[in-house]
This record gives C-alpha cells, sequence and structure tokens, in this order.
C-alpha cells in the first residue's frame, strides 16, 4: 500500500519536471534568422516577436545617450567586399548600449518586427570580432 503512494507521487514528480524541462527548453529555443532570411519571410512575421542577425551598416548609428535611444541599419553579411543584396533594416533600441556595439559589428536583434522595414528590439547582443588583430607596435 506505501509502495503504491510512493509510486505515484514519484510518478506524478517525475511528470511535472518533465513538463517544466519542456516547457523551458521550448520558450528559450528561439533561433534567430539571418537578414537575407528574414528578408525573404518579413511578410509573414508582422507583429511577431524574431531574432534577427546582421551587420550594423556603416554611417547609420545613432545614440542619444540621454533617452537611451539607438536606432541603425541592420543589413546583410558582405563576403569578402561583395556588397550584401538586402534591404536593410531599420531597427529602434531603448535601452543601454550594449558592450562592443559599433558599426561594422555583427548583432542579434531580438524584438519586434512591426512592417515594412522597422523593427523595434528588446534585445541586441553583439558578437566578439571573428579574429584576433593585435595592435600595431608604436614607433
Amino acid at each position: 500500500m506505501r509502495i503504491g503512494r510512493f509510486l505515484i507521487g514519484a510518478i506524478i514528480i517525475g511528470l511535472a519536471v518533465s513538463y517544466l524541462v519542456y516547457a523551458g527548453i521550448r520558450e528559450t529555443s528561439v533561433y534567430y534568422l539571418k537578414i537575407d532570411e528574414f528578408d525573404a519571410k518579413k511578410g509573414g512575421l508582422t507583429g511577431q516577436d524574431v531574432r534577427v542577425a546582421g551587420r550594423v551598416q556603416h554611417g547609420t548609428m545613432n545614440w542619444n545617450a540621454s533617452t537611451l535611444d539607438l536606432s541603425f541599419q541592420l543589413g546583410g553579411f558582405d563576403k569578402e567586399g561583395e556588397p550584401a543584396t538586402v534591404v536593410p533594416l531599420s531597427v529602434a533600441f531603448n535601452g543601454i548600449l550594449p558592450d562592443m556595439f559599433a558599426e561594422g559589428r555583427d548583432v542579434i536583434v531580438e524584438g519586434v518586427y512591426e512592417g515594412g522595414d522597422r523593427f523595434v528590439a528588446r534585445t541586441i547582443l553583439t558578437s566578439c570580432p571573428s579574429k584576433y588583430e593585435p595592435e600595431a607596435p608604436a614607433s
């Protein structure tokens, strides 16, 4: 009798833990779309939460330190000097400027696509440079 109650309790606890693990993995396993993949699918993504990976385009960054407003254009990854062929995405963000954020840097933005070329980011993730380049020695 006691073993039956213990077994039923253990099964209930095991099911509860399994559900919590499943729900946690499902919620946090949102993959990102590269900017060219996003550009091809953006018609069906209006109003949805999405993650988009791209490169901050040179000359488009506008940072206001007093209001913590950041805007920039997110473009494609050019390959060895070739220009990217996607239409840049205008990104608006309000918050602390992420470390390592700069023009020409690869980033992942997470937020809501509002349609057209407007994306409102909640989070911006920056990546480290892909290769280390030491400083030139002082002469």
